[in-house]
C-alpha cells in the first residue's frame, strides 16, 4: 500500500486560547481531488495553510509523501522541528494558490510566473521565460503574457498566479478558496483550469465553497465544523441522502442560500 501525498495526524491547532483544529485526521490520496467544505470559521483554511506550512500546529503531524513536515512528535508528545534545509525541500513539492492573486503589479504575467524561477532556482532568464510561457500556454493566456496585472480581469489574473505555482513543478497543489473573489463567468474560467489539472492527475487539496465543483470534480470530500471533520468520504457518499446530520443541515442551508439569490 503506497503512502499517501499528504497525512494528518491527531492535528491541533490554537490562536492564543481559541482552538481552530481539533484532533484533527486526514489522508490525501495520490492523484486525486480532495475537497474540504463547511461553514466558514469552520477550519477549513487553516488546516490548508498547516499543510503548507504557512502556520504552524501546535501539536500532531503532517506528511508530505512520507516525510515529515516541520515537526516530528514522539508518542509522550515531544516535538522536534525538522532541520530547516529538510523543511525546504518538503515545501518544494507543495504549491499554493490563495483567494487573492498576489500578483507583482510592476510585472508582466510572464514576469510574475519567471520571478521564482530565476531568483530561487538561479535558472537563466532564457530557461525561466520558456517554462514559464509553457506554464501560461497550460492556462490559456499565452497571448497575455506581456500584460501588467492591472490589464487583466480578476480570473486572468488568478490564472497566472496558477502558472506561477505550476512553473515550480510541485507535486501538490493547494487551492484556498482561488474563486471566491471572482463573478460567476470569471470563475468559470479558474474552474475549468482547475479540472484541466484534475484529469492530468494532478494531487490536488481545494478549499471551496463551489458545492458543483467538489460534487463533480473532487474524489474525495472532507466536511468540516467547528474545526473537526465531521464526514469523509467520497461525493457519492457525501451529497446523497440520507446524509449525517450537520452536513444535511449545511448542504440545506446552502442550497436554500443559492436558491434564494434566484428570486
Amino acid at each position: 500500500m503506497s503512502l499517501p501525498a499528504i497525512a494528518v495526524k491527531n492535528l491541533v491547532k490554537k490562536f492564543g486560547d481559541t482552538t481552530v483544529l481539533q484532533n484533527v485526521d486526514l489522508q490525501i490520496p495520490h492523484g486525486q481531488v480532495s475537497c474540504l467544505i463547511g461553514p466558514s470559521g469552520s477550519g477549513k483554511s487553516t488546516l490548508l495553510r498547516c499543510m503548507a506550512f504557512l502556520e504552524e500546529a501546535t501539536s500532531g503531524t503532517i506528511t508530505i509523501n512520507g516525510e515529515v513536515l516541520g515537526f516530528t512528535e514522539s508518542a509522550t508528545g515531544i516535538r522536534e522541528r525538522v532541520p530547516p534545509a529538510a523543511n525546504r525541500a518538503i515545501r518544494a513539492q507543495i504549491g499554493m494558490v490563495f483567494q487573492q492573486f498576489n500578483l507583482w503589479p510592476h510585472m508582466t504575467a510572464l514576469g510574475n510566473v519567471s520571478e521564482a524561477l530565476k531568483t530561487v532556482h538561479k535558472m537563466s532568464r532564457k530557461d525561466a521565460e520558456e517554462r514559464a510561457m509553457a506554464q501560461l500556454v497550460k492556462v490559456g493566456l499565452e497571448s497575455r503574457a506581456g500584460h501588467y496585472p492591472s490589464q487583466l480581469s480578476g480570473g486572468q489574473q488568478q490564472r497566472v498566479a496558477i502558472a506561477r505555482a505550476l512553473a515550480l513543478k510541485p507535486k501538490i497543489m493547494l487551492f484556498d478558496e482561488p474563486t471566491s473573489s471572482l463573478d460567476p463567468e470569471l470563475t468559470g474560467e479558474v474552474l475549468n483550469v482547475m479540472r484541466d489539472l484534475a484529469a492530468e492527475g494532478m494531487t490536488m487539496v481545494v478549499v471551496s465553497h463551489e458545492i458543483g465543483f467538489a460534487a463533480t470534480v473532487g474524489q474525495q470530500i472532507a466536511f468540516l465544523d467547528h474545526g473537526r471533520i465531521v464526514f469523509t468520504g467520497p461525493p457519492q457518499e457525501v451529497f446523497r441522502k440520507p446524509r449525517n446530520a450537520r452536513l444535511e443541515q449545511f448542504l440545506d442551508t446552502y442550497l436554500d442560500r443559492g436558491a434564494s439569490m434566484l428570486l
